[in-house]
């Protein structure tokens, strides 16, 4: 009988054993080991990406069953181009770059909006006769050669009342702080609100921003999760536990901040260090852009994927057969 009775009591305790598994030890327990996912950057490691850093050293990643390798590109090109190949499982984009690859018959798509506002805005050192951009005409706008940042400047100008034929603009490839720190261009395009702006006001030279949203420019998603068609279509879990993940990260830095920064120091890339300063800046101008209020993080509005979408193509930098509706999917 007491032998019954040890046995019974072992029984119980591993039934308890396993009602107190983390939900990390039930996800591996199930499929016997973490799903492999790679994850490419638009850029190196900085503020924006903490939401990924802070999933992946907190273990949500780990309770979805996913082990995720974040990667960095070798070119801000790579991302799009390496998804669409089936070579990353995601990656972080631009929503006009998603729209423009779809026109080139790359077949990827946005399944999450991350940042859901320009950073890429207008800047002109604070003491310039520039105010709004008609006042523009004469000046040079210095700007990484991008079609984009070409219809940016020209659609501000036309929706202020100004020439853009007036403008000119000059290629200075990324050199966009140097361009403006030797003065060598009046005002830039194609600079972040939460970097390049930052960076010159700490190297002495304030700037002002004009915000292409306020001008004639669509409100649009800066920064995008993106994934293959075909995957996307064949393997919706992963995507989904991906998104349950990342929305429990971003939660976290929402609420810890300097938490989340810290996490993020540890994985700064050594060729591209990171200034606490700049990006504690970095991660206040972000956090309220991030937020998508009363949807879920990460939800895509229809009507701004089809307004972006318009726009480019009537300033020529998308063709007409570019459908915005196949260009995204919410979970």
């Amino acid at each position: 009988m007491k032998k019954v009775f040890l046995i019974m009591i072992s029984l119980l305790l591993l039934v308890l054993s396993a009602c107190g598994k983390s939900e990390s030890e039930k996800a591996t327990s199930t499929s016997g080991k973490l799903q492999k996912v790679s994850l490419m950057l638009d850029w190196y490691p900085n503020a924006v990406h903490s939401f990924l850093f802070a999933a992946k050293e907190k273990g949500y990643f780990e309770e979805q069953g996913l082990d995720v390798d974040i990667q960095m590109p070798a070119d801000t090109n790579d991302p799009l181009k390496l998804v669409a190949a089936d070579k990353i499982d995601m990656a972080i984009s631009y929503q006009p770059q998603v729209l423009v690859a779809r026109g080139e018959d790359i077949p990827v798509q946005s399944f999450a909006a991350i940042v859901r506002h320009p950073l890429n805005q207008l800047m002109v050192p604070t003491d310039s006769s520039v105010k709004s951009p008609k006042d523009l005409a004469g000046k040079t706008i210095g700007y990484p050669s991008i079609p984009l940042d070409e219809a940016i400047v020209q659609t501000m100008v036309k929706a202020d009342g100004g020439d853009a034929q007036k403008i000119k603009m000059v290629d200075v490839g990324w050199d966009l702080i140097p361009a403006m720190a030797t003065k060598k261009t009046n005002a830039l395009i194609g600079g972040y609100i939460n970097h390049e702006k930052l960076l010159l006001d700490k190297e002495g030279h304030p700037m002002r921003t004009l915000n292409p949203a306020d001008f004639g420019v669509p409100d649009y998603y800066e920064l995008v999760m993106v994934g293959s068609e075909k995957e996307l279509k064949a393997k919706p879990e992963v995507f989904k536990k991906f998104m349950a993940a990342i929305t429990k990260g971003q939660k976290y830095v929402a609420q810890h901040p300097e938490e989340g920064l810290s996490v993020l120091m540890k994985h700064e890339d050594k060729s591209s260090p990171l200034e606490k300063d700049v990006e504690t800046k970095s991660l206040e101008i972000l956090l309220p852009l991030m937020d998508a209020k009363d949807n879920p993080f990460g939800y895509q509005d229809p009507k701004t994927w089809n307004s972006v979408a318009q726009w480019l193509k009537e300033n020529k930098v998308i063709n007409d057969k570019v459908e915005a509706d196949n260009a995204f999917i919410n979970f």
